[in-house]
């Protein structure tokens, strides 16, 4: 049984605010949290707009669970000479920024109530970084980083802050990098992971079994690293 098969009701009465619900992880996160109970706030807002994550979270209220899914074009296989300033800054204006203003805006609530939980989706090329990627690297490296701050803030609040780094994952992103056979090649597990196994370690995160997990960078890549 996956870490998903057990988890139905175990976040009943939980408010989770997903953002990006439409790009990557999103969709999957929102089916498998309504799954286990919980009450979802999809949001596709754009979040790089510096007022964008108060006004959601002002129109999204009560939130227990805040799942940052925070994507960017990932500039595959562009070397750092052909990286201009915009395309570097672009990563952090979509993935760094955005979770500042994220965790401003929660964060005093979660405070308030004594307890929350923080899922930062990160990725493989922010924990081992990789050729041609090294904008979307670092934004993703910077969250690592965020995350561990973040979770030793928090603690005694009864607020747990962690990361999931996906490696290769099925979906349209890796779709359009990586043929059967390369997946094959650098993959140990030889297959591209499901979205749903990321959705559901996310879910597990914000259950009440994880709560002495905080402050994690945890890898999900079919042995990659």
């Amino acid at each position: 049984m996956g870490l998903g098969g057990g988890m139905t009701g175990k976040l009943a009465g939980k408010r989770v605010l997903v953002t990006q619900a439409n790009d990557y992880m999103g969709p999957q996160s929102v089916q498998t949290f309504r799954g286990a109970g919980a009450e979802v706030i999809a949001d596709v807002s754009d979040l790089t707009e510096p007022e964008a994550a108060a006004r959601v979270l002002a129109e999204a209220g009560t939130v227990d669970i805040l799942l940052a899914n925070l994507a960017a074009p990932n500039h595959h296989g562009v070397a750092v000479a052909d990286v201009d300033d915009e395309i570097w800054a672009s990563a952090f204006d979509v993935m760094v920024h955005p979770l500042h203003r994220l965790v401003r805006a929660t964060a005093p609530q979660m405070i308030a109530r004594g307890a929350g939980k923080i899922i930062n989706m990160s990725s493989i090329a922010g924990v081992m970084g990789n050729r041609g990627q090294c904008n979307y690297s670092a934004a993703k490296a910077a969250l690592n980083g965020a995350t561990k701050s973040l979770a030793q803030e928090l603690a005694s609040r009864k607020i747990t802050v962690n990361a999931i780094a996906p490696g290769i994952i099925q979906g349209s992103m890796t779709e359009n990098s990586f043929d059967a056979q390369a997946i094959k090649n650098i993959v140990p597990m030889k297959r591209a992971g499901k979205p749903e196994e990321v959705a559901a370690l996310a879910a597990f995160l914000c259950s009440d079994e994880a709560s002495y997990i905080s402050g994690q960078i945890i890898n999900i890549n079919g042995a990659m690293a």
